[in-house]
């Protein structure tokens, strides 16, 4: 149990570097405070204060206006040379200021409609053509040529920088004091200084008047200040045409404010807590809470999540109904609580998210990653979930779930592959988590877009030799739709599926597009066993499903005919030729484990099993759709009917745990052959009417 500070003043207090998991810093006064490097999984920081000491805001504040200061001193000087050049007898001087006029009109155009960093590009071309320009005036006019094109450059930067400057200082002086009002006070204190500069300048020496000179800085200054201060304005609106200035001010607020940095945040409370000048780079952020936080937008981020303004409305506002979040990377965000009705996910990373009571009505989670996410109590039903990415550290618990679809719907079809298949169903309490949880614990690689299965063979295989310790197997190969393709792998226990995945699909997007002759090379370099995998995944793209192993009906226990695929050194079966595996993969030809099954239930039928008789009347009318078919290949129909063959076997004694769990297995994998069929498919209708009397009769419910 952590430390408990709650309600303390923490001010300029340092905790860097120390473990402070579970310590309660709830209404504590934390500005100042050093954070970094620190382990807070777990700590409570609502309703805290963060950000800048009042001597740090005052001496940050003093900074700023300096700063101001000096942009007026440079905007007073520029003023004064635009006036004596604008109003000078000779040609060359006046064309030289009418050059810079029109190159400051555009750039004000510019950051207006483009913004700054656009703005910035356009000055750094102009200069460039300008400096050019001076050294071809110099050879006509080489006593005034160079100088005179030159110094507009020059001027032009030095008026960008002041706008840069006073943009600057103006967004941290609203972020540090508050308001936009305080922030203006730097254009104030610019204007004042320039004019100030001008008034009392020796004007001997140039061809002006005093009063023109002033006149000049006057409106140098008037220009720069209404750009400076819609600039900044827009950009503490969090506008997207200017996040250089915003970064910049909010790096420079932050100095010397809370610190966060490289810090632990796993599941870590912020609610309602007020967190402007606060920094955050570089912290771990994993289903870090910050529902209801106070001024998240002017804290300095880095690159984590937050850097992305819809996803930081999201966690603080919890409001995501309808909004689109697709290819996104959500990963480890919290949502708990969240209505998310309506949404899109599609093809989003929502791994290690926190979704518990989370309202997913309809939401579009088609190719969504969702490893180690936490639904408990989530509302899914109507969602969308077509090549979703759960494993089995998916947490389901408590879902709730009336119905899902398979697919997304089309013009042709608007409601497609609905589950449970009768519209007039729902699921019951438990029955969704049953009904969609994996079997076992499997390294999932989808793959969406431009599948090569040499690449596919060739990364598997470094994968598997760099991680010997995962035990990884392949278990299934399935193709999804045109040019989509699911590898399946069975791996320890213990290990982190997620790094495997990120590995194997870095190596994977790189072999993809090495050049061919490359590709050949290492294809050369390679065993034996790279050219059998790159068979069968082109075979397996060329039909529906393309299963590697099957586990027995006892557990996850192969069977002693059926050879067991593992890159890292063949084990088991041999895969050095195609015709071989795809004899393992199926097992026995379909006639023969009919055979096999039609025994079975005949056994079944002589037992002493009370339920017997009506359970293997019930198997064989399952037998017999699933052999008629024509939907299932072969591979699924020996698949289906091991399936039927295990209920058999679990029958003879349905009380036997070992056989109730093969039977749980066995229905599962039932349930899964039919969810890519029509739902007006003979299979799809008889396992509705069937499998829940199978079920009630081998006492699963």
């Amino acid at each position: 149990m952590g430390k408990d500070f709650s309600g303390q003043n923490l001010r300029g207090r340092s905790f860097k570097g120390q473990d402070l998991t579970g310590t309660n810093f709830s209404y504590t006064d934390i500005r100042s405070a050093n954070f970094s490097n620190a382990i807070l999984v777990g700590a409570n920081f609502s309703h805290a204060t963060a950000g800048l000491q009042r001597r740090w805001a005052t001496f940050l504040l003093t900074g700023s206006l300096l700063l101001s200061a000096l942009s007026g001193l440079i905007l007073a000087f520029n003023g004064v040379w635009l006036v004596s050049f604008l109003f000078n007898k000779t040609i060359y001087y006046r064309l030289s200021a009418v050059i810079f006029l029109i190159l400051f009109l555009i750039f004000f155009i510019v950051t207006v409609r483009k913004g700054l960093e656009a703005a910035l590009g356009f000055v750094a071309v102009a200069v460039a053509l300008t400096i050019t320009s001076s050294f071809i005036w110099s050879l006509a006019f080489p006593e005034i040529g160079k100088y005179a094109v030159a110094t507009t450059a020059t001027v032009l930067l030095a008026i960008v920088v002041a706008v840069i400057c006073i943009q600057t200082v103006t967004v941290a002086g609203a972020i540090n004091v508050g308001g936009n009002l305080a922030g203006t006070g730097n254009v104030v204190v610019s204007i004042i200084v320039a004019l100030t500069v001008s008034i009392i300048a020796d004007y001997s020496t140039l061809e002006v008047s005093p009063l023109l000179a002033v006149a000049g800085t006057f409106s140098m200054v008037l220009f720069v200040g209404l750009l400076s201060s819609y600039v900044a304005w827009r950009a503490l609106a969090g506008d997207e045409k200017f996040p250089v200035t915003r970064s910049i001010a909010v790096a420079f607020a932050a100095i010397r404010g809370t610190s966060f940095r490289n810090a632990d945040l796993t599941d870590t409370n912020f609610t309602k807590s007020t967190l402007k000048s606060t920094d955050f780079r570089g912290a771990t952020l994993i289903r870090t809470c910050w529902l209801q936080a106070k001024k998240l937008s002017f804290a300095r981020v880095g690159t984590t999540y937050l850097k992305q303004v819809k996803l930081q409305e999201l966690v603080v506002t919890g409001a995501g109904q309808d909004k689109n979040f697709d290819r996104l990377n959500l990963r480890g965000v919290n949502l708990q609580g969240a209505n998310l009705a309506d949404a899109s996910f599609m093809g989003a990373d929502l791994s290690e998210s926190n979704l518990q009571q989370a309202d997913l009505s309809r939401a579009k989670l088609v190719q969504t990653q969702l490893d180690r996410t936490n639904f408990t109590g989530a509302c899914l039903t109507g969602a969308y979930i077509e090549d979703w990415g759960i494993t089995a550290e998916t947490t389901l618990e408590r879902v709730k779930c009336n119905y899902v679809y398979m697919r997304l719907p089309t013009k042709d079809d608007p409601d497609p592959c609905r589950k449970p298949d009768n519209k007039q169903e729902i699921f019951e309490d438990g029955d969704f988590a049953d009904f969609i949880a994996p079997i076992v614990k499997t390294l999932d690689l989808y793959h969406n877009q431009g599948v090569d299965p040499r690449a596919i063979a060739i990364a598997f295989k470094r994968l598997a030799e760099n991680h010997p310790e995962a035990d990884i197997e392949i278990v299934a190969m399935e193709k999804r739709g045109k040019d989509k393709f699911l590898l399946k792998a069975k791996t320890a226990e213990y290990v982190d599926r997620s790094y495997l995945a990120e590995e194997y699909f870095k190596d994977y997007n790189q072999l993809k597009f090495l050049p061919e002759n490359h590709l050949q090379l290492l294809l050369a370099a390679k065993d034996a066993h790279i050219s059998s995998l790159q068979n069968m995944v082109t075979t397996a793209l060329q039909r529906p499903s393309f299963y590697v192993q099957k586990y027995q009906n006892q557990g996850d226990t192969m069977p002693e005919n059926q050879g067991s695929i593992n890159i890292s050194g063949v084990q088991g079966g041999s895969i050095s030729n195609l015709a071989a595996v795809g004899q393992n993969m199926t097992g026995a030809a379909v006639g023969e484990i009919s055979g096999t099954v039609t025994n079975t239930i005949g056994q079944l039928q002589d037992s002493d099993a009370p339920e017997a008789p009506k359970l293997a009347d019930l198997l064989k009318q399952l037998q017999t759709v699933i052999e008629a078919d024509t939907e299932l290949t072969d591979e699924d129909k020996t698949e289906a009917l091991e399936q039927v063959k295990a209920l058999a076997e679990a029958g003879k004694n349905p009380k036997e745990g070992a056989m109730q769990k093969a039977a749980k297995t066995a229905m599962k994998i039932l349930k899964g052959t039919i969810t890519g069929l029509p739902s007006a498919a003979q299979l799809v209708e008889a396992c509705n009417k069937l499998l829940p009397a199978i079920a009630q009769l081998l006492g699963l419910v």
